[in-house]
């Protein structure tokens, strides 16, 4: 099984998947994002993009790379990664149907300006323009498509630890 947390930046997937990991029995969590890093790191490089999500390998491995660590060590993997297209979430889930494997998908959300003050007072990463960027489109997302796919938990006023408590709950149920 995937429970995949889906959000804009801000929302708490990173965190909240940390704590999903403690409370889900033989979890994993695995990032995405690394494999878009592994495609970033081509020479000479893919085509030029600002996300790597554009690039439809990155999609395809994403599925691919599930479905061979499932297979490998079954299990659950927790997967916290923003996809805010729907013809990319589209892909991705259509691939891991294919493989047979069960998606829970979670939106962790917050209001607009919650997002805004967990990215500008971010001590780890720091306030990051390009993590700002992408709040318009959550929110886009949002409203057209992305809440109608998923189960959305509403962080505003969550902990992490909270969070994951619904989530594990309604992943238990």
């Amino acid at each position: 099984m995937i429970v995949w947390l889906n959000g804009t930046h801000g929302a708490g997937k990173t965190t909240t998947s940390a704590h999903l990991r403690q409370l889900i029995p033989d979890s994993r969590v695995f990032d995405a994002e690394k494999v878009g890093e592994t495609l970033r790191d081509i020479t000479p490089g893919l085509p030029e993009t600002d996300n790597f999500q554009h690039w439809p390998p990155w999609r395809q491995l994403v599925v691919e790379t599930a479905h061979r660590v499932l297979d490998y060590i079954g299990g659950t993997l927790v997967m916290p990664m923003t996809v805010l297209v729907e013809q990319y979430w589209r892909e991705i889930s259509t691939g891991l149907a294919r493989h047979a494997i069960p998606v829970r998908h979670f939106v962790l959300h917050a209001d607009q300006e919650t997002l805004r003050r967990r990215i500008e007072g971010d001590t780890l990463i720091g306030p990051s323009p390009f993590r700002l960027r992408y709040l318009e489109s959550y929110a886009e997302a949002a409203r057209t498509w992305l809440h109608d796919e998923a189960e959305v938990v509403d962080t505003t006023h969550l902990t992490p630890v909270q969070v994951a408590l619904r989530v594990a709950q309604a992943v238990k149920n």
